[in-house]
């Protein structure tokens, strides 16, 4: 007898997009793999995917799937495995003072205006084209484990991190924060404590989304030791961004 899962598992369908400008690399059009409808893909399904490469983007599930191009590489952090570095450990220490609270997802207007700010200095954003539609759309939906990760000093908002929680670990989906701070290491601080929280619920993995070789913003995601990238269709361990690039170098 079919059970009631697998019936929902050979509803879910796949498709590739239309080529659209590439968010990370410059004059190059992208493509995804999208899985669809998006209502049946739930936690149970998401925490599948995820382990596929697939990332979640509203309630959007996809996987970067251009033609000719395949720099969007999954990263994920073993976090038993995890050796802070010693400036890690001094960002951890440096924020420690910041009052940490969890929220369930949905629009906040603090939220909202320390996301524009975010995107008009990190991102060179045009606040105009910043709505509050288009941030609900990208943050405040889902249709898996999500919430809002708040970081405040003295009551004042600095940073908001947006997780899942999957049946492997914890997927960090998008982290914004103030950067006119420019002594802090916010980011760095997110990760560990992201860590920290894997360690705590028994979870093996803190999932990143995506390392770019050709990215900058994207380094920070292999500074994280020993971390692993999903290359062939496999889950791979390394240790240093130098043996990652070198391994790509050889795959054709």
């Amino acid at each position: 007898m079919t059970q009631p899962i697998e019936n929902e598992l050979q509803k879910i369908q796949f498709y590739v997009t239309a080529p659209y400008p590439c968010s990370y690399l410059s004059n190059q059009l992208a493509q995804s793999l999208i899985a669809t409808p998006q209502h049946l893909v739930d936690a149970y399904q998401y925490s599948g995917l995820i382990q596929q490469g697939f990332r979640r983007s509203g309630s959007f599930v996809y996987r970067p799937h251009c033609e000719n191009c395949n720099a969007c590489i999954p990263v994920r952090l073993p976090v038993n495995a995890f050796k802070p570095s010693r400036s890690q450990k001094r960002a951890f220490k440096a924020h420690s003072d910041l009052e940490v609270s969890i929220h369930a997802i949905g629009f906040e207007e603090a939220h909202f205006s320390l996301y524009k700010l975010y995107q008009a200095s990190r991102h060179e954003a045009d606040l105009e084209q910043e709505t509050a539609e288009q941030y609900q759309n990208f943050l405040a939906k889902s249709n898996v484990d999500s919430v809002f990760v708040t970081f405040k000093e003295q009551g004042i908002l600095k940073m908001v991190s947006v997780i899942d929680i999957v049946e492997d670990g914890i997927s960090a989906v998008y982290t914004f924060y103030d950067t006119e701070d420019k002594q802090a290491s916010y980011g760095t601080y997110s990760v560990m404590l992201l860590i920290a929280w894997c360690q705590r619920l028994g979870l093996p993995y803190l999932y990143l989304g995506y390392w770019i070789k050709e990215s900058k913003k994207m380094n920070y995601k292999t500074h994280f030791k020993p971390f692993e990238l999903f290359i062939n269709n496999e889950w791979r361990s390394f240790n240093s961004e130098h043996d990652t690039i070198q391994l790509l170098n050889n795959i054709k």
